[in-house]
């Protein structure tokens, strides 16, 4: 049975290890790239501060989060054993109640999530080289809009 509910600050710190443990599985060649206190404190000060964050759990514990605010999808990960259980669908539908259009930014090697975001209706709008983004990884931008 999977559980939704809107995270507290109290809980950014295990959000924050949700991101880094699927980030670096979805995404080796990048892993490393913060520490755990870096990633508690992206989370407590920038990601709270200015989304809605929201949590999946699974008996108690936290699987899935993502990370929301007018128009954007900032983050949504899911633990690699949860995946391919609809708890990323499920987070993903409470932004897409929220707000008519959505927008998001993935990794271009990700073809796991851009898979998963095209199954939800998000359509390619834009590619980079990378340049611009902290990973320097080239990226696609994804937009969602309500039917």
């Amino acid at each position: 049975m999977l559980a939704l509910r809107r995270l507290v600050l109290e809980d950014m710190d295990t959000a924050a290890a949700v991101h880094r443990v699927s980030f670096d599985r979805a995404l080796p060649w990048l892993a490393g790239l913060h520490t755990p206190a870096e990633d508690r404190a992206f989370y407590r000060n920038q990601v709270f501060k200015s989304c809605e964050v929201w949590g999946a759990e699974r008996q108690s514990k936290l699987v899935g989060i993502i990370a929301f605010r007018q128009d954007w999808i900032d983050q949504l990960y899911v633990l690699p054993d949860a995946q391919g259980h609809g708890v990323g669908s499920d987070l993903l539908q409470v932004a897409q109640d929220a707000f008519p259009s959505l927008t998001l930014w993935t990794f271009q090697r990700n073809l796991r999530a851009r898979r998963f975001y095209e199954a939800n209706g998000f359509v390619a709008v834009r590619e980079t080289n990378g340049a611009a983004n902290e990973e320097k990884e080239p990226d696609v931008l994804y937009r969602w809009s309500r039917p």
